[in-house]
């Protein structure tokens, strides 16, 4: 297929090859040629906070790629009550279960301006069969996952709030202590740790008097790690 057939096939508004985070993302080890098997738009979009890209056991046509911002992943349970079971920062990719043919496991919802790729099951589906590349990168996408969900349950469901508070600031931290995070709603909080906004509020209460966080603009926040690390019970 000459060039000029390649970029009229290409329908959508996203230009992968250029892609500033093209090294975190699903396409990351995709070749040229591989590019000419994409004959489907995959589109670029933005999400302001609280916008859901896609709702709990709605039929998935596509897979997103989050390109900036963080989005969280919501299960309701019977009793109306949310929770939180993860956090997707760039470079994830959100709705993978729909490449086995299932529904939407979670509700998927901007906490902050949220920057994706959205990207066709159909497209996934025929790379994945015709290029190795993808396959090898799905694999590694479906081991982070998986890993992300255990480290959830064992570090931010076990323990007292002080501990499990603790273990959510030193993980948005990262490896960038001295970047700030942000304290999420405490409605938010207590559905990401499994405890009541009433104990969330006064855990971060606690923790900004001990100068375990300091709060440097509303809901914005500098963590001290190492007191974070002793807090969190983590050696």
């Amino acid at each position: 297929m000459r060039r000029s057939q390649i970029d009229a096939a290409w329908k959508g508004t996203a230009e992968c090859r250029n892609c500033g985070i093209r090294d975190l993302v699903l396409f990351a080890d995709l070749t040229e040629p591989d590019f000419s098997l994409i004959h489907l738009p995959i589109d670029e979009m933005t999400f302001p906070p609280g916008a859901t890209l896609y709702d709990a056991e709605g039929d998935g046509h596509s897979v997103f790629t989050i390109r900036s911002g963080l989005v969280k992943l919501v299960q309701y349970l019977p009793d109306g009550t949310q929770r939180i079971v993860r956090l997707l920062r760039p470079g994830a990719v959100a709705g993978l279960e729909v490449l086995v043919g299932t529904t939407h496991q979670h509700t998927a919802v901007a906490l902050q301006e949220v920057a994706v790729c959205r990207i066709p099951r159909d497209v996934i589906e025929r790379l994945s069969r015709e290029t190795p590349r993808l396959h090898r990168q799905l694999m590694q996408r479906w081991h982070q996952a998986l890993q992300q969900a255990d480290d959830w349950l064992t570090e931010l469901s076990t323990g007292s709030a002080r501990a499990r508070l603790a273990r959510l600031l030193i993980q948005l931290a990262g490896d960038a202590p001295d970047r700030p995070v942000r304290l999420f709603s405490r409605e938010d909080l207590g559905a990401m740790l499994g405890i009541t906004m009433e104990t969330a509020s006064r855990t971060v209460a606690e923790f900004k008097r001990q100068g375990l966080v300091r709060e440097i603009a509303p809901n914005v926040a500098l963590c001290n790690v190492p007191e974070l690390r002793e807090a969190s019970g983590i050696d």
